[in-house]
């Protein structure tokens, strides 16, 4: 593969270490050439490297003249072209309009904030915004930036993550702490620590936050000191501040240092306090060294600075809290020090030069397949999806994320009710599913349709859903795309509307079910399901889904005031047309038994938002009047986070169809409050069968299956664990199907 890199040439900051640590692998595994627009100390270095290089010298930065030399170079059989910065961004963009080739450029930085002063903001900032609206393809160096371009209208599916590497085995060398101290004019002192921050002095970089909070951490703390290293406009400002303050004899300004490994081996803590970041070198040289770190929350900074695992995070621009974290790492060395260790471990196993190089080769094979490609997705995804409810949100997780596993590089479109939350969530295309234009525009440029998870073909709620979904087959069939049912739960449907399902569930190339019951629904309306048709029962995707952490789950019930070391029966239950008269009491006199008996304290989860709000509240009222402890989630949580909660029950009263597959995933016993039969067609799928008719609720039958539980516990946890293994391969393979219905269309 050939690949042109353009950049300016006189980079000094995180663009340089990137591209050369990129260079420094890439090199052995594709024909890189770099050319550069400007001399400085990126192209002086760039001799040195054994690459390909070339300087093409604009006279201004407008000057275009350039673009002639580019053309003949990219006329000798050049794949991909590669941009980074904003002025190689502009130049490739000018580019562009005169070779057939795609092209990418790597976001290093927030686009909006490359530029100080009025003047450059107006103008580089302009031109660099109207070269990326150019692009077609973006690598982003952290999450956060993939994130942010997402937030301004880039199109997902274009947009790839990478993050900084770096060779760990050649660590440059360093002198020793006494005579760096020489060096920025101190006596070293080794009692006293030395908290240090390596950057430009601009106000992004929040040196300001730096050193507001030197006055908290000195009055907590004896002998500790306090370094920046770099330079910049702002100096005269931060050392205006530190005087205010009355700590300018806590703080060194170094000044800029070369050899940043020097200053790092000085230092006894590393620090960032960005206002914005994409993912800094200076904490992979920190981890490198093994150093703790505290660092603002922002850009990728948490793919690597893990809270309490690899080091400690504070809110961008909260001065206290960073000096608390400074603090604790003060007091409390040896944990520290345990801190350094792990950073190190877990950057040189995820953040090494050569897993940059190979996935920049990745990144560049899905750009050129997608730029031959005449089809923008491989498959758009139809669902009830935006709409607020965990358990399609649950459905839409898994489904994105199954794809991905299959293939990294997979391209989806998914129909949305709300297109722009969609986007930023999942990171994948979305249009407006009610929009006609917006539908059709997005099949004509797929190959799949993945109708995706869920009751879509029911009648139970109306009819109008019913008459959505099926237009939406109707419109895959007339596009010819590849049509694949996805783990569906089929029914209910009245004796009027089989004919139409079943004409239009023939047509489909594949069709996979969530349960037995669905299979039986398909043979009421005549399908032959034996036949040579490709249908099969599989299970629901959202039984691939991992649950939380213990931490995080920890955190939620610190935020909801929930007793954290409590035994729980968890209760979803949802407003139903149908519902028994007294279903609320009903469900409280259940709850208080369950209280009284088995010390289980009852948690209402709502699982829909608003919708399940109300009821769920009038129940934990009820409950309370009784004079029970009672508590309820009343914020909306994503599935791993809510699979987390019902993880930590012991068991479950669930009318919500996914609260009890997120039950039966994390082995916690079930009792389902049927309101559709996909509930008990789920809980006979998996082989239990303890569940009650919400249309007249059995409040003895519910007690008998809560005493049920507690008596044959271990038994039914341990059916539940063998059944988990079955269901999640079984779900699983739903991906891996479309995955190879995919490969047949290609």
């Amino acid at each position: 593969m050939k690949v042109l890199h353009l950049i300016s040439g006189g980079d000094t900051g995180g663009a340089k270490t990137h591209v050369f640590a990129l260079m420094n692998k890439l090199k052995n595994l594709a024909d890189v050439k770099i050319v550069c627009f400007i001399k400085g100390p990126f192209w002086d270095e760039l001799q040195n490297i054994g690459v390909d290089c070339e300087l093409v010298e604009q006279k201004n930065r407008l000057d275009m003249s350039v673009v002639k030399r580019l053309k003949e170079i990219c006329s000798c059989g050049i794949d991909i072209i590669h941009c980074h910065g904003a002025r190689a961004n502009f130049i490739g963009a000018k580019l562009k309009k005169s070779v057939n080739i795609p092209m990418i450029t790597t976001i290093h930085s927030d686009f909006l904030l490359d530029f100080d002063g009025i003047y450059k903001k107006i103008v580089y900032t302009g031109l660099n915004v109207y070269a990326l609206k150019k692009f077609r393809y973006f690598i982003a160096v952290s999450s956060g930036f993939k994130r942010m371009l997402i937030s301004r209208n880039f199109r997902p599916n274009s947009i790839f993550t990478v993050y900084n590497g770096m060779d760990y085995s050649k660590i440059p060398g360093y002198v020793s702490k006494e005579d760096f101290a020489k060096r920025i004019g101190i006596e070293y002192d080794e009692n006293a620590t030395y908290v240090g921050i390596i950057g430009r002095h601009d106000y992004v970089k929040g040196h300001d936050v730096f050193v507001e909070a030197i006055k908290y951490v000195i009055a907590e703390c004896e002998n500790v000191k306090f370094i920046i290293a770099g330079d910049g406009n702002n100096r005269k400002s931060l050392e205006a501040l530190a005087e205010k303050d009355g700590v300018a004899d806590k703080l060194v300004f170094a000044g800029f240092v070369k050899d940043v490994y020097s200053f790092i081996n000085f230092i006894d803590i590393n620090t960032l306090t960005s206002r914005s970041e994409s993912f800094p070198y200076v904490l992979l040289e920190g981890a490198a060294m093994a150093k703790p770190t505290v660092c603002s929350r922002v850009g990728g900074i948490p793919d690597l600075i893990k809270e309490h695992e690899t080091g400690l995070l504070f809110e961008s621009e909260n001065s206290e809290e960073f000096a608390e974290k400074l603090i604790f790492l003060i007091k409390n060395k040896e944990q520290a020090e345990k801190y350094g260790k792990a950073l190190k471990s877990f950057a040189e196993s995820s953040f090494s030069d050569l897993s940059l190089a190979k996935k920049h080769i990745e990144i560049y094979n899905s750009v050129i397949n997608d730029y031959k490609d005449e089809k923008r997705y491989d498959a758009v995804i139809s669902g009830y999806y935006g709409f607020k409810n965990n358990g399609d949100k649950a459905l839409l997780s898994a489904i994105t994320e199954n794809l991905r596993a299959c293939r990294k590089d997979v391209r989806i479109c998914v129909l949305s009710a709300r297109p722009k939350e969609t986007k930023m969530k999942y990171q994948a295309d979305s249009e407006p599913r009610f929009n006609v234009f917006a539908l059709n525009k997005a099949m004509k440029n797929a190959k799949m349709l993945i109708f995706g998870g869920g009751s879509l073909i029911q009648d139970a709620t109306s009819s109008k859903s019913l008459l959505y979904y099926l237009y939406v087959l109707k419109r895959a069939f007339a596009h010819k795309l590849t049509v694949f049912v996805y783990a569906n739960g089929i029914g209910p449907l009245k004796d009027k509307n089989l004919k139409k399902v079943k004409n239009a569930l023939e047509k489909a190339d594949i069709i996979t079910l969530r349960d037995e019951l669905s299979l039986k629904e398909l043979e009421r309306m005549g399908i032959d399901v034996h036949g040579g048709k490709n249908i099969s029962v599989t299970a629901d995707p959202a039984f691939t889904i991992s649950a939380c952490s213990d931490e995080k789950v920890k955190e939620i019930f610190e935020k909801e005031n929930i007793p954290e070391n409590t035994e729980f029966l968890c209760i979803s239950v949802r407003k139903w047309h149908k519902n028994d008269e007294k279903f609320k009491e009903k469900i409280a006199m259940c709850a208080l038994y369950a209280y009284e008996k088995y010390s289980l304290t009852p948690l209402l989860l709502p699982m829909r938002f608003p919708h399940d709000v109300e009821i769920s509240k009038d129940i934990l009222d009820i409950i309370k009047e009784k004079s029970a402890p009672c508590f309820m989630i009343k914020s909306m949580y994503d599935a791993p986070e809510v699979m987390g909660i019902v993880k930590k029950c012991a068991s479950v009263l669930g009318m919500r169809l996914h609260t009890l597959i997120y039950a039966a995933s994390s082995e916690v016993p079930v009792i389902g409050l049927i309101y559709d039969k996909k509930v008990s067609g789920f809980l006979e799928y998996i082989g239990q069968k303890r569940f009650a008719d919400v249309e007249n609720v059995d409040v003895q039958k519910i007690k008998e299956y809560l005493d049920d539980i507690e008596q044959n516990r271990e038994k039914t946890v341990k059916e539940l664990s063998e059944k988990k293994e079955i269901l999640y391969e079984k779900a699983f393979s739903n991906a891996k199907l479309a995955l190879s219905a995919l490969e047949k269309t290609d």
